[in-house]
């Protein structure tokens, strides 16, 4: 089974279409199977004083201003999805309330995500499992407890997933990256385990990608110093083209764990074991 690859987008649109076509098109040709967003009902997911309190943006002087002009509105995702359609590269996207998860299912993505935050948020998780879609659950800021209750409803549901090892801070220090907790989840839980990174850099990535994960994510942009909070998280296109490039050597370069005498061994091996009189 090869690595599902998603190219998560998230907001590092910062608003603009025209932006969101370029990170699609570069997710495309670096080889990404899927790129994925995010949406929130903003009323739902902040509170009215957080909303109203100041912060200067590109788009205004308050955070409302700043979370309206990060959000696509539905003709705007129609274009991402007939843009998609034509580049041939799944999308979807992970909502962060009901309304949202509503929204969604407007369009007939293949599949859906949990993000780390929304692992506890029961409601959201019960209405998800109920698309019967195959959902990517991250498990970053989660206990064990989380991540049973989250998998109780998945199950009860009989709604496929993997869950994805996360750690949640932006970037994403080499030291807290805990891979080994890859396995200890595959034994734990008895699914697949994918991996969502926001380490900067490419070589924790490519080690998950040792470990055997079923899916990988990482945050794109088409330039790291850009304004957001995950663009410092995320990889440019270049990154993009050495990461999947690297991955398939990766993969190419496990094999099946079985000892043997391979057929381009047998020529080396009768050369230099000729002094021996060894034959095959």
């Amino acid at each position: 089974m090869s690595i599902f690859k998603i190219a998560e987008i998230g907001i590092n649109h910062n608003g603009d279409l025209s932006i969101c076509k370029k990170l699609i098109d570069a997710s495309k040709n670096a080889g990404f199977d899927a790129v994925k967003f995010q949406k929130r009902d903003i009323n739902q997911v902040y509170t009215q004083e957080l909303l109203n309190s100041p912060r200067t943006s590109p788009w205004g002087t308050t955070q409302r201003d700043q979370k309206e002009g990060l959000e696509f509105d539905e003709s705007e995702f129609k274009e991402i999805d007939l843009y998609c359609k034509e580049k041939k590269i799944e999308w979807f996207a992970s909502a962060w309330d009901l309304n949202s998860q509503s929204f969604l299912r407007k369009f007939n993505c293949k599949y859906n995500k949990v993000a780390s935050a929304m692992i506890v948020y029961e409601d959201l998780l019960h209405m998800i499992a109920d698309e019967k879609k195959h959902t990517f659950i991250s498990t970053g800021m989660s206990e064990y407890k989380d991540i049973d209750k989250a998998v109780e409803i998945f199950n009860k549901a009989s709604c496929s997933f993997e869950l994805m090892h996360t750690v949640s801070t932006y970037p994403m220090r080499d030291e807290d990256a805990n891979l080994n907790l890859i396995k200890t989840l595959r034994d734990r839980y008895k699914c697949n385990i994918g991996y969502s990174g926001h380490e900067s850099g490419l070589a924790i990535s490519y080690a998950a990608a040792a470990l055997g994960i079923s899916s990988l994510e990482r945050h794109v942009t088409l330039d790291r110093t850009m304004y957001g909070s995950d663009q410092a998280a995320s990889i440019e296109p270049n990154g993009m083209q050495n990461l999947i490039g690297a991955i398939k050597k990766i993969e190419a370069a496990m094999g099946d764990g079985v000892k043997s005498l391979t057929e381009r061994e047998k020529p080396v091996a009768e050369k230099l074991r000729a002094h021996l009189n060894w034959k095959i």
